[in-house]
């Protein structure tokens, strides 16, 4: 990445009427509209994540990660809705993010497993930070994806 980026850790409740705003225009940009999806982002869980995002100089939010500490219903951590900008992939800003977020995660959760719900396309990429399957493919919003967890 030759640009300076700002990065940014919030939970829900520290997170500035801009500032979701923003990450909701990038995961839906994304998720929904570039990958033709139509699907309910807004699930209700937002209120318990950690927000992990990059800013550029223009202050446009290029990259976002939402992570989950461990819960009494789940005994890991979680990252999700893993996004780059389309104006700045192949830049390596996604293996950025994935640095940031499964730092996070072990220093908030040490002794716990990372899991996240890979995009059958995209876990090689997983796989490079460590991360192994742990399901079959399924079908998820009509995108083959996968199940991965990455070990302490």
């Amino acid at each position: 990445m030759s640009q300076t980026l700002n990065w940014t850790l919030k939970s829900f409740a520290e997170l500035s009427t801009r500032e979701l705003y923003q990450l909701l225009q990038l995961r839906q940009a994304v998720f929904v509209v570039e990958q033709t999806c139509p699907y309910q982002d807004a699930d209700g869980a937002d209120d318990q994540a950690f927000h992990l995002w990059a800013t550029d100089a223009n202050g446009d939010m290029v990259a976002y990660a939402r992570l989950f500490l461990p819960s009494a219903t789940a005994n890991y951590s979680r990252i999700g809705r893993v996004i780059s900008a389309g104006k700045v992939r192949r830049q390596g800003l996604g293996r950025e993010l994935m640095r940031r977020a499964i730092a996070w995660c072990q220093q908030q959760a040490p002794r716990h497993p990372i899991r996240l719900g890979a995009q059958v396309y995209l876990r090689d990429f997983y796989r490079s930070f460590g991360f192994v399957e742990i399901s079959d493919e399924y079908l998820e919003d009509d995108i083959p994806h996968v199940d991965m967890e990455r070990s302490t």
